[in-house]
């Protein structure tokens, strides 16, 4: 792994072009993993003098589904890469008055109702890591890396909320309006489909990992709007690439100098994943993934 300090960014849906916030960027092509390729060779460049390696969760060309990304192997792949932190992006649905299209929320917790995905590396097959890892979700992020998010929003004059449960339906397909009622009883704030098991597969490689949730609809609860579909999610998503590329910026920088501190997140965190692994103890060397 190289030792280099690295920010991971992983983007979803509408997300801004590697070119249009990195300098410098050359691709790292990571053909495979214990768990099969990843979605996308990784793209690694610079942001005012920060390494930054960037991964598009549905492939470049956005080819890929929310119930067939590869979690593991993006996750994987990122640490090969040696990524210290992620910033993760996800598009989603509000399920809140409050949190209107266009808005932002740095994500607390989350509902997991997926159903088709590997939830972790350590799953007994050969090749695999050894053990069972119960790692544990709360908190749900790294609380350093969301303040570093928050402080980067507030620096902006966008709308945003400093906390969000965000709950992970399957996908493709969208929510019934009976689904997202269902939801909002559950005082879920957010809906989207790829932040499980992603921000779990982190947490077991010890990697810090804070997601921003860029809202792009109502889902279908709201009368008065317009019902989610793809149409409306990408418009939003295209109005608010500056944005977000604002957010991410100021976010880089303030993560240029704060390197020590998150130094000290970042071997607790893989002391955290190391302590979670029984029956057969963690046979994972985490510093030669």
């Amino acid at each position: 792994m190289n030792s280099t300090f690295k920010v991971g960014i992983i983007g979803g849906t509408g997300f801004i072009k590697d070119s249009d916030i990195m300098t410098e960027t050359k691709e790292i092509n990571i053909a495979t993993t214990p768990f099969g390729n990843p979605s996308d060779v990784l793209l690694e460049g610079n942001i005012n003098g920060v390494s930054c390696v960037i991964l598009s969760r549905h492939g470049r060309s956005h080819y890929i589904s929310p119930t067939n990304v590869n979690y593991r192997a993006n996750i994987w792949a990122l640490k090969t890469a040696g990524v210290s932190v992620i910033i993760a992006v996800t598009a989603c649905g509000s399920l809140r008055e409050e949190l209107a299209p266009g808005h932002f929320a740095v994500l607390d917790s989350f509902i997991d109702r997926t159903t088709k995905r590997s939830q972790t590396f350590y799953d007994g097959l050969p090749g695999h890591p050894e053990g069972i890892c119960h790692i544990p979700m709360y908190p749900t992020f790294n609380e350093k890396m969301r303040q570093i998010l928050i402080s980067s929003l507030s620096k902006t004059k966008l709308n945003y909320q400093t906390k969000g449960t965000l709950v992970c339906v399957e996908g493709p397909r969208f929510s019934t309006r009976a689904e997202s009622e269902v939801f909002r009883q559950w005082k879920a704030d957010l809906i989207g489909m790829t932040l499980c098991p992603e921000v779990v597969l982190a947490k077991e490689l010890g990697i810090p990992y804070a997601s921003l949730a860029a809202v792009t609809d109502y889902d279908c609860w709201k009368d008065s709007e317009e019902g989610v579909n793809i149409d409306l999610v990408a418009e939003i998503m295209k109005r608010n690439s500056e944005n977000l590329k604002e957010i991410l910026f100021n976010a880089i920088i303030d993560i240029g100098t704060k390197k020590e501190e998150l130094l000290k997140e970042i071997n607790e965190t893989k002391e955290l994943a190391i302590k979670s692994v029984m029956d057969g103890g963690c046979k994972l060397d985490f510093e030669h993934i």
